[in-house]
């Protein structure tokens, strides 16, 4: 059975955004389409709530940690929530709700502190560390409450207050976590708003905004950066990736084989820093290429909240949309299909896991962010040729060389043209590293100590030497 064309995805209906389940293409619930006041209320209140919210560490850092434990607790009505409006495994949406309360008593713990500066004057200098004041953040749909915490856990430790736009495909799971932190923290520090454009521009450019903090296109992130101009606020863009995974000749194929696949396939490719290209040594182009094609058929793909799924569905209309017309358009230019290639006949925004062969290399599915369940392998004759190949496009994210010399491939790690680069594995972070892109993949860093400071200002103070 099909459903024909898939349904438009949010829409208004009465001053509501309709919800739409990517497993089924049908709309389920909604969330208020908010009007322009009343993100200018929450902007106010974010500023009266500044005031005390920035002036006792101490009891920030007890409302943070009181807010993981929340969301701990309210882990079984965010996950299977979050399943509904997003598509991913169940199990996996328990894990994104389990990250965002670490990500909580991560930044909880964390402090600034001040530190003296010696440069021979017969002054005492000491630089400390102020919050900016309101923030606001931009989420978008594929980890809805993973990138919102990876925004207000450390803007929230510096002093700092939020107001969050989530994706208007995935506003549920969202309000609801504002609604149990809600338990934790005061009045106006952390506001969720929800609604379709201009509402994200009018924040990003609101004059009581300090610093904007965006995940998504490229394209929509310059235009956040030019918003946000109008009042010189500080930006920190992350603008998506294309990664690419470089296998070395030395490569055992079997046994990286999982590792690769699902670096590429979960989440149903909807990661930005997901594998989105692999480079293959001609000697082993036709056994990667099997192996990963192998894995494709074999997954088991379905609903999110069914028991054996281990791929859900693409995130929404527009994007099941997107995907089809960057594989259609390869296939159209010689690229093979060893797996899938297809929407699977059935409702929602279901695509086979799909694996082509004999990309053109400048077809759009290798140099643009496709973004889901499509992977091409590429192959190449000089490791020359595949760093080039894998620095050749705009962006800059992430990246990964594979093979048994680990030294080697580290060695062939450091040529690439990327914020993070991993051997032998891919995608994975702690929340104590810095997560950052290069060229057209972001502004500004997150993660860590890093994360922490890119919320805060420094101010210095001097005074005489004591005599």
């Amino acid at each position: 059975m099909t459903t024909g064309h898939p349904r438009p995805g949010p829409g208004r209906r009465g001053g509501h955004l309709a919800v739409v389940d990517p497993a089924t293409g049908e709309s389920f619930d909604e969330a208020p389409d908010q009007r322009p006041e009343e993100l200018d209320a929450a902007v106010e209140r974010a500023h009266e709530a500044w005031r005390g919210w920035r002036a006792d560490p101490d009891a920030r850092r007890d409302a943070l940690l009181a807010a993981a434990d929340a969301v701990e607790e309210a882990a079984p009505g965010l996950a299977p929530l979050l399943t509904r409006e997003q598509g991913k495994p169940v199990t996996e949406a328990y894990a994104e709700v389990a990250r965002t309360a670490a990500r909580l008593r991560y930044f909880a713990e964390l402090d600034a502190g001040t530190q003296p500066i010696t440069d021979g004057r017969p002054v005492r200098s000491e630089l400390r560390w102020r919050p900016l004041g309101p923030v606001a953040a931009i989420v978008p749909w594929n980890f809805p409450l993973q990138l919102a915490s990876a925004k207000f856990a450390p803007a929230l430790a510096a002093g700092n207050t939020m107001v969050l736009k989530p994706s208007p495909h995935t506003p549920l799971a969202t309000r609801l976590l504002g609604s149990v932190l809600s338990g934790a923290l005061p009045e106006g520090v952390l506001t969720i708003v929800t609604g379709r454009e201009p509402l994200g521009a009018r924040l990003v450019s609101h004059p009581g905004i300090r610093h904007v903090t965006f995940t998504g296109s490229v394209a929509t992130g310059r235009e956040v950066a030019a918003g946000a101009a109008a009042s010189l606020a500080r930006v920190t863009l992350e603008l998506g990736g294309n990664d690419a995974a470089v296998l070395l000749d030395d490569a055992d194929v079997e046994e990286i084989a999982d590792r690769l696949y699902w670096a590429a396939f979960r989440n149903c490719g909807q990661v930005c820093m997901a594998v989105k290209r692999v480079y293959a040594p001609v000697r082993h182009y036709t056994r990667v290429v099997e192996a990963l094609a192998d894995r494709a058929r074999t997954t088991v793909v379905g609903p999110g909240l069914a028991p054996d799924t281990r791929l859900g569905p693409v995130g929404n209309a527009s994007q099941l949309a997107r995907v089809e017309r960057y594989t259609a358009r390869a296939l159209a230019d010689g690229a093979r299909a060893v797996a899938g290639g297809h929407r699977l006949d059935r409702p929602g925004y279901f695509f086979a896991p799909t694996v082509l062969a004999d990309v053109p290399p400048d077809s759009p599915v290798v140099t643009e962010e496709q973004f889901g369940p499509v992977l091409p392998v590429l192959p190449y004759r000089t490791l020359d040729e595949a760093v080039g190949a894998a620095n050749g496009t705009g962006f800059g994210l992430g990246g990964s060389v594979w093979g048994t010399d680990v030294d080697r491939a580290a060695a062939v790690a450091d040529r690439l043209e990327c914020g993070t680069a991993w051997i032998n594995h891919h995608a994975e972070l702690s929340l104590a590293q810095p997560f950052t892109g290069v060229k057209d993949s972001g502004v500004g860093v997150a993660g860590g100590p890093w994360g922490l400071y890119g919320n805060l200002a420094p101010f210095v103070v001097h005074r005489p030497e004591e005599a």
